[in-house]
């Protein structure tokens, strides 16, 4: 496979950076028998496509106490979805770790990892999770930090594990995650502002005030 010229100066600038982390992730598998696996599988579950965020999002948007970090989650995400999978993966074009070198293809195949499709650099998993969760910490204060930093670091780990992505890779994905996070967050208490400013128009007001239990309670009088 050729590779562009970003992805051999990324293998280049971070090979020993790259191989300390996945041989001791190598190391750490083979001294507990595999245990590991299947929680990293599923925690790569949990992350896949941002998913989760995005729902996330979309539920905490239905009420209005909720509404200001959801509407900061699903930008943060998508932010990052932008940068990461539309826009760096192609242009960067990296194979995964076990595409590239045989070394980690046989610290893969020794796990029996899935043979996930596309490039590698950036993780999609991590951006999503830093995005998603730095938007928590920004919008709703410093009490999420540690379950923030804790999720990241446990995707990132995951997908380094599953030899699905270079330590390098995860990296990155983490602070374009984060500054996905702080961009969502500006533009996130602007669109409040204007709201607020004319919260004499319906439509504003209906952004505001517009609580999903009302429907509810709407529907349920009609029946009754």
């Amino acid at each position: 496979m050729e590779l562009t010229a970003a992805a051999l100066w990324l293998n280049s600038f971070f090979a020993g950076y790259d191989r300390a982390i996945l041989s001791l992730m190598h190391r750490l598998a083979v001294s507990m028998g595999g245990l590991l696996t299947p929680l990293t599988k599923l925690v790569t579950l949990i992350g896949e496509h941002g998913i989760v965020f995005f729902l996330a999002a979309l539920v905490l948007m239905l009420f209005p106490r909720t509404r200001k970090v959801g509407v900061c989650m699903f930008g943060a995400v998508a932010c990052g979805a932008l940068i990461t999978n539309v826009i760096l993966k192609d242009l960067i074009a990296r194979p995964r770790p076990f595409e590239a070198q045989e070394l980690y293809r046989g610290f893969w195949e020794f796990l029996g990892s899935p043979a996930e499709d596309g490039f590698s650099f950036p993780s999609g998993h991590v951006t999503a999770a830093a995005a998603g969760m730095v938007s928590l910490c920004l919008s709703r204060g410093k009490k999420w930090v540690l379950p923030a930093v804790l999720w990241v670091l446990l995707m990132a780990f995951s997908r380094n594990y599953l030899m699905a992505h270079y330590p390098s890779d995860v990296l990155v994905a983490a602070v374009i995650g984060t500054a996905s996070a702080f961009i969502a967050w500006p533009i996130t208490k602007l669109i409040y502002r204007l709201l607020e400013q004319h919260d004499g128009s319906y439509f504003c007001a209906l952004c505001l005030d517009f609580d999903i239990r009302q429907l509810k309670y709407v529907l349920y009088k009609g029946k009754h």
